[in-house]
């Protein structure tokens, strides 16, 4: 269910977890960005949610919105249940797709020292970042009642062997997640 606010009234459990996303069907479009900042986001989010009604897809967590910025376009992306669709917007994640998830309490502006902590998590353990994903689970309008700002922050990751390598050489012993 979504809230009237937009936000999504329940979303995954993922805190501090390693998350396959692999073979997960999705909708997804793209958004103008200007230096990382959407463009249009509100309205983007509201003709992707009309798109989603208009086709009859059920979204895994209904007004989850996973964004992925970029300095000129970047998408926003939601979860959907297994479904087959004509649209070209419904495609599926591919395998593997590996992701490190951390559940931030707070601001946009307050994020930098999670995004560093995850960075650190996954290089110490021998694996690749990747690309971010955010989902923004409360707004200004809902953060109050719902426990304050919330925003699920998502990494995707690979293994990297010359990582592992190096950190094994480094620590003398092999490297457990």
């Amino acid at each position: 269910m979504i809230l009237e606010c937009g936000c999504p009234s329940t979303y995954p459990d993922w805190h501090q977890q390693d998350v396959d996303l692999g073979g997960r069907c999705i909708h997804q479009v793209s958004v103008p960005m200007l230096l990382h900042m959407p463009i249009g986001y509100d309205a983007q989010l509201r003709r992707q949610q009309d798109n989603i009604d208009r086709l009859g897809l059920e979204e895994t967590w209904p007004g989850l919105a996973l964004v992925r910025t970029g300095m000129l376009r970047g998408n926003i992306t939601r979860l959907l249940e297994n479904t087959e669709s004509p649209s070209h917007h419904v495609s599926w994640l591919p395998r593997p797709y590996q992701v490190y998830a951390h559940l931030h309490h707070g601001g946009l502006g307050s994020v930098r020292p999670a995004l560093r902590d995850m960075q650190a998590r996954l290089l110490d353990t021998g694996r690749m970042p990747g690309e971010l994903l955010l989902g923004h689970l409360t707004c200004t309008r809902c953060a109050d009642q719902r426990g304050g700002e919330k925003i699920l922050l998502l990494r995707q990751w690979r293994e990297s062997a010359v990582l592992r390598k190096r950190r094994e050489k480094t620590t003398g012993a092999s490297v457990k997640r």
